[in-house]
């Protein structure tokens, strides 16, 4: 069988669950907008996970390629990996922080576990240019700011920034 698929994603983000991935990409596509979840394919006999179980998902997370694995239990999340999340205002690190949280781990700096053990890191886009002036003193205000939080607050980066 012959397929011209249209690439519209060099590199695609493969993620390794141990049998939940299904569950996985459905929360992951309730929680990012234009999300879309494809077709499954399954373990057929003599597979490493029972015959029918979810073998692979591939989704899109905000328009972004993913797929979804059931590998079993070999290999498992850390923090090495993380996907970052940039946000526009405060509102939207709340949403998001609240809904990826939920069931996981708070970790410092914007950062946090959600309850597969996926790393994220909840971000404003403006850390980035706070992050990146060429007043080095402002940016180490900033540095130190974000060091003492968990989930990040606009307002108290800003109040850094600024002296």
């Amino acid at each position: 069988m012959e397929s011209k698929k249209i690439i519209t994603q060099k590199i695609t983000p493969c993620l390794w669950f141990n049998d939940n991935a299904d569950e996985a990409v459905t929360f992951y596509a309730a929680i990012f907008k234009n999300s879309t979840i494809g077709k499954a394919t399954h373990y057929g006999k003599n597979a490493p996970l029972p015959e029918g179980t979810v073998l692979t998902i591939p989704f899109q997370l905000d328009g972004e390629d993913f797929l979804a694995l059931n590998g079993g239990p070999l290999f498992t999340f850390s923090e090495a990996v993380s996907f970052i999340v940039n946000c526009e205002d405060q509102p939207e690190i709340d949403s998001f922080w609240e809904k990826l949280s939920e069931g996981g781990q708070i970790q410092q700096c914007g950062w946090l576990k959600d309850k597969f053990g996926v790393s994220w890191q909840i971000v404003p886009v403006v850390l980035g240019e706070m992050m990146q002036s060429d007043d080095t003193e402002k940016s180490n205000r900033v540095l130190q700011a974000i060091m003492q939080m968990v989930k990040i607050d606009i307002e108290q980066l800003e109040t850094a920034y600024n002296g």
